[in-house]
């Protein structure tokens, strides 16, 4: 299975690691997880944790790659850590790849602040999302309902509120992921 990540340097530790450790478990001999963000090789979270970086989010301006990845990949991940979701949310062209994503059907898994993504890219609206608390009163004024249940599937859509819900969250996300291959 091939899949993708959005972050920024400054992520929210645990909301990055544990997926992108957990996706690299499902990859057959094939397969890829593209962790995008802002640089290449290792990027850090606000508490030191570091993964290997491998695509820059400004691929996602280019047609052609955006294409590739959308034929070729089954599940985007939009991990929280509010710093930098703040910097990603700015970027247009990433809410138009997640609004592109989300409209081919395929798989979406958000945690946190990850809901803040798809919120700016409009793709919420009718649906039951769960995010971090704070979040709460933006997610319902985007024409969603709010939930802070551990995991919340709705449609092509799998949220969850917080890091203390990783294994539930991820292991729904694959699960729905594989099917849709």
């Amino acid at each position: 299975m091939n899949s993708l990540l959005l972050t920024y340097e400054g992520f929210q530790d645990q909301e990055v690691v544990y997926p992108y450790y957990r996706l690299l478990e499902e990859i057959d001999e094939n397969g890829e997880v593209h962790l995008f963000a802002n640089k290449l090789g290792r990027i850090f979270g606000i508490l030191g944790c570091h993964v290997p970086c491998n695509r820059l989010i400004n691929d996602l301006k280019e047609e052609n790659k955006r294409a590739a990845l959308l034929s070729s990949c089954s599940l985007l991940v939009l991990p929280g850590g509010v710093k930098a979701l703040e910097k990603l949310r700015q970027e247009k062209y990433v809410l138009s790849f997640i609004e592109e994503w989300y409209k081919s059907g395929k798989i979406i898994a958000s945690t946190c602040h990850g809901a803040q993504l798809m919120i700016s890219a409009k793709i919420t609206k009718g649906h039951v999302i769960s995010g971090y608390y704070s979040i709460e009163d933006d997610i319902a004024n985007s024409g969603a309902t709010y939930s802070r249940e551990p995991v919340v599937v709705s449609k092509n859509i799998v949220s969850s509120p917080h890091y203390d819900n990783m294994a539930v969250w991820m292991k729904t996300a694959v699960k729905l992921a594989t099917q849709v291959l």
